[in-house]
């Protein structure tokens, strides 16, 4: 914080600057056969200023500044700022009462030490070997974790910092039985080492790759779907980029002129929030200091508006919902926090008995290259499980899901009541009353 607030300090005149700092330490830890087969440590830390003057924006940034380095970096941003082009939307927040997190920063996972973290990894990969005699490779299992904080200052008063953690762990599996070979996947995300559950990921990882062995091509069939959360949260990180205010008004959003008008289902509701402890993302405020919160983005189906920073609320005439993001080395872009779709009252069981006849998607490939983010059509590959009796049953793969996002939001007939976790992007099982699985 002190070289932020001497960043803030240094404005000369009615100029505006701002100070973001960032410090973080990342370790992964990947096994294979056994042995460690990669260890990464890595540390980065340091400050970017922005200063604004008459409409023009100079960038700088430094790492791992003292102060006078600090200080020459508001120089150097000063001196971009004097040759950049007047834009009327440039301009940092006003000040606005921040309300700390509780349980952002885990002081167990932090203090533990590197030699302590191997054993995870390798006792995952020696468990997804010996859990089933189909399952004796690996493709790839790591654990991984992340201890920072940020601390940001401006000249409007803005004084604002956090610290938090976060740890998760990746098992891909490959199962194999005469000249066939599976894969199977499984992810999770933690705050703290003790809420990491690493042995159902690898019974998750080793499930998923044993079920799909003597998979066949299926015919071509209009069916219910229900997407697993592995294949929903493929979908919805696409979705995202459309929910994006800086899209929108680049025109690059399909939902651009459609605010207040049902583009989904009234079983689809989709929420960002940035104080939602249980997602990843959480953070008290966002890459300018603005406060983050909940915002219901579709509300039963209905789109309500979108993802803003301070840049694109001017333009667009409206507040900040505190969605800027951004590391010490860019000025701040629109992005989302938490982003999950609202979980339903249906168990899985409930879901597959609703689904008979049709197919439980295990997971897709080529979404975000084979997705147009303005028409919002698309075309998949995908693989799965087919419902009979209420269960998953024969394996199928090779299907082809062709589509837009539109036509899906508005099949979503039914909703989990659990919320899974990816990165920053979370969905429940999901229901689509029909989708056409092109195979044979």
């Amino acid at each position: 914080m002190e070289l932020c607030l001497a960043a803030a300090e240094a404005a000369e005149g009615d100029e505006q600057v701002e100070a973001f700092a960032e410090e973080r330490s990342t370790t992964s830890v990947d096994a294979h056969r056994g042995e460690v087969e990669g260890l990464t440590f890595a540390e980065s830390r340091g400050v970017g200023v922005r200063v604004i003057s008459d409409g023009r924006l100079g960038f700088a940034h430094a790492a791992d500044p003292s102060i006078d380095e600090l200080r020459e970096a508001v120089g150097r941003a000063r001196a971009n700022a004097a040759v950049a082009s007047p834009d009327p939307f440039n301009a940092l927040p006003a000040v606005e009462s921040v309300e700390p997190i509780e349980g952002l920063f885990s002081e167990t996972l932090a203090g533990m030490k590197t030699d302590e973290k191997v054993p995870i990894a390798l006792d995952m990969e020696r468990m997804a070997t010996t859990t089933d005699p189909r399952v004796r490779k690996t493709e790839s299992v790591r654990y991984g974790d992340a201890v920072g904080s940020v601390a940001i200052a401006s000249s409007r008063g803005v004084r604002a910092e956090y610290r938090a953690t976060g740890c998760w762990c990746v098992v891909v599996t490959l199962a194999e039985q005469d000249d066939d070979t599976q894969t199977g996947f499984s992810y999770r995300i933690a705050r703290s080492i003790d809420e990491l559950d690493q042995s159902s990921v690898v019974g998750e990882a080793v499930e998923r790759a044993a079920r799909m062995l003597g998979a066949v091509k299926p015919e071509t069939a209009k069916v219910p779907v229900v997407l697993d959360p592995v294949a929903a949260s493929a979908f919805l990180g696409v979705l995202s980029d459309g929910l994006s205010a800086d899209a929108v008004q680049k025109q690059r959003s399909l939902f651009g002129p459609l605010v207040g008008e049902q583009v989904g289902s009234g079983n689809l509701t989709i929420v960002d929030d940035g104080r939602l402890l249980d997602g990843p993302g959480a953070s008290p405020f966002d890459g300018e200091g603005v406060p983050t919160g909940r915002h219901e983005l579709v509300t039963a189906g209905v789109l309500n508006g979108f993802l803003h920073n301070t840049y694109t609320a001017l333009r667009g005439e409206t507040r900040s919902t505190g969605n800027a993001v951004r590391g010490y080395r860019s000025t701040p872009g629109v992005g989302t926090t938490n982003l999950f779709v609202e979980p339903g009252d249906r168990s899985l069981e409930q879901l597959l008995r609703e689904a008979e006849g049709g197919v439980l998607v295990q997971d897709v490939s080529g979404v975000h290259s084979g997705a147009n983010p303005v028409s919002g059509e698309f075309s998949v590959g995908a693989t799965g499980l087919r419902i009979s009796g209420g269960a998953p049953g024969e394996p199928v793969r090779e299907m082809t899901i062709a589509s837009t996002i539109p036509e899906m939001l508005q099949s979503v007939w039914a909703l989990g009541s659990e919320l899974r976790w990816f990165s920053s992007v979370g969905v429940p099982y999901i229901l689509l009353r029909e989708m056409t699985l092109a195979g044979v």
